[in-house]
This record gives C-alpha cells, sequence and structure tokens, in this order.
C-alpha cells in the first residue's frame, strides 16, 4: 500500500486540537451559563481520529500548485468540520441509526440525540466563521472557498445526496445511482480539491484537470466506501459492517454486484491518475492519497 501524506495529516491534527470552540467571556456572563457539554460533544467526534483524507486531500492539492499548505489549514480544518458534522447527523436514529464510528459509541449514544444535533450545527457554523475569519488570502479567496463549501454541502450537494439516498433515488438506474452518490459523497470529496484552486487560481487549463481528478476520485471513495460494507471488517473500518445490505439501501455492489463494483473502482482510479498525469506540477501526494483509497478495498 502507497505511504500516506501523514506530514499532512499531522498539520491538520494539530491544528484541529488547536479549536476549542469556547465562547467569549462576556457572552457566557450575559447567558447565566457556559457551553462546555456541547463544545464537548463537538470535540469527541471531531477528535476521534481517522485519515483526515478531505484536509489532507486539501492541502496535498494546494502544495500541488505551488502553495505552501499551512496557507490552506482554515479553510481544510473547515471541510473537516462539516465533515464530522454530517457524521454526526447521519448516525442519528432518524437517518442510519448507527451505534458505533470510528471504533467508538457514536455521538449521540454518548451525548444524547439533543446534543448530538446541536454538535452537528455548531460544527457547521464554526466552519463558516473559521474560514471568514482564519483564511488567508482575503475576502476574495474567502468567498469563494465559502461558496464551495456551501454549494457542496447543501441541497445540490451533500444535503440534497443524502435525501435523495434516504429516497432510494438510486434504484432507478445506474445513472441514478451514480448521481445521487457524486451529492451525497463526491462533493465535499471534490471541495477539497476547488478551495485550493480558489486559493492558488491556475489557469483555466489546469483547473479544468484538477477538477476532473477530484470528481473520479470522489466516485471511487463511494463505491470503495461500497465494497467495504460488504467485504471489509469492523475491526478495520471502526463501524459496523453490512449495514447497507440490512437497510436494504441500494449501492454500487448491490445494483453492479461486488465485481462489477470493484471494475468500475478500478475504471475510476485509472481515470484518476491519468489525470494526475496530465497536471504540469508534481502530484506525489495526490497519486498516493489515490492509490490509497483505491487499495483499501483488498
Amino acid at each position: 500500500m502507497p505511504p500516506y501524506p501523514d506530514h499532512l495529516r499531522a498539520l491538520v491534527d494539530a491544528y484541529l486540537e488547536t479549536l476549542d470552540f469556547g465562547p467569549r467571556a462576556a457572552d457566557v456572563q450575559e447567558a447565566g451559563g457556559d457551553a462546555d457539554g456541547l463544545v464537548e460533544a463537538m470535540r469527541y467526534s471531531l477528535l476521534a481520529g481517522g485519515k483526515r483524507i478531505r484536509p489532507v486531500l486539501a492541502l496535498a492539492t494546494a502544495e500541488s500548485l505551488g502553495e505552501a499548505p499551512e496557507r490552506l489549514l482554515p479553510s481544510a480544518a473547515a471541510i473537516e468540520l462539516v465533515h464530522t458534522y454530517s457524521l454526526i447527523h447521519d448516525d442519528l436514529p432518524a437517518m442510519d441509526d448507527d451505534d458505533l464510528r470510528r471504533g467508538r459509541p457514536t455521538c449521540h449514544k454518548v451525548y444524547g440525540e439533543d446534543t448530538a444535533i446541536l454538535a452537528g450545527d455548531a460544527l457547521f457554523a464554526e466552519a463558516v466563521r473559521l474560514v471568514c475569519e482564519r483564511q488567508p488570502g482575503g475576502a476574495e479567496a474567502q468567498v469563494g472557498i465559502l461558496a464551495e463549501l456551501s454549494g457542496a454541502t447543501g441541497v445540490y450537494g451533500m444535503v440534497g445526496g443524502q435525501y435523495l439516498d434516504l429516497m432510494d433515488a438510486g434504484r432507478a438506474s445506474a445513472d441514478a445511482l451514480r448521481r445521487v452518490h457524486s451529492l451525497k459523497t463526491g462533493r465535499l470529496m471534490a471541495c477539497a480539491v476547488h478551495c485550493a484552486l480558489v486559493l492558488a487560481r491556475p489557469e483555466p487549463a489546469v483547473e479544468a484537470v484538477y477538477r476532473v481528478f477530484a470528481r473520479e476520485l470522489g466516485l471511487l471513495f463511494q463505491i470503495v466506501d461500497d465494497i467495504l460494507d460488504v467485504a471489509g471488517s469492523e475491526e478495520e473500518l471502526g463501524k459496523a459492517v453490512g449495514a447497507d445490505a440490512r437497510r436494504g439501501k441500494v449501492t454500487y455492489v448491490s445494483f453492479h454486484g461486488l465485481e462489477g463494483a470493484r471494475r468500475l473502482a478500478a475504471e475510476a482510479h485509472a481515470r484518476a491518475r491519468a489525470a494526475l498525469e496530465a497536471l504540469p506540477g508534481p502530484a506525489d501526494d495526490l497519486q498516493s492519497i489515490t492509490d490509497l483509497t483505491y487499495d483499501r478495498q483488498h
């Protein structure tokens, strides 16, 4: 298995540790209390570990474009906050009803459903604040990144894709399944690449290649995720396996079969690698992320 860009993950983890989300003293005094329990729930899920693939992808893209990865850290962290909020809400009984995430009890099992909902809401709001207050590059970069982040999250992004998935919209056809998952999973994955593009502003032809790569990597990630739900182990994944089948959800495996899904993963992997090879600059870390994503299925 190729090496993971651990130097970038270390940057992300160290930065996330600094985010305590504590309210200002004046706010606490005015409210007559504190939000310690809420902040604890937010940090419980945010600091649960993992590969940090989305923020690492953002930093690796910035690096390949000649930007110091540290310049994109606030936005990379914001993407991880949004991803964490989505996991907290996805795990709720009204959604996927999962008890285990990253090898430990889910947020609502520890803090209750009410606090878990609020923790997810607060993480999204704090992600926006993080970009507004800390992202270098001026207002143009901040607004551009917020546009990418909100677009990837809303009705025509992650949330809309989750709704379509709940409505079983992907069962209609192979194209419908691809569209559902391109929204549910692919948009936020691609957003990591797009935020780096906003900051670095490459030539249009180069940007177009990065966007092709982002789309194919998002597709690859979802296909492999579906494969692992069938062929993976709870110990390795840190969450229950076989959940999609138990719920009767349509996936790349249920629609195309296990070998068909593996073939589609190989095709998406090849297209993503071809896009990277067309880039003018070094893309070693992006290649490692792509290969690692593909190799997870084995």
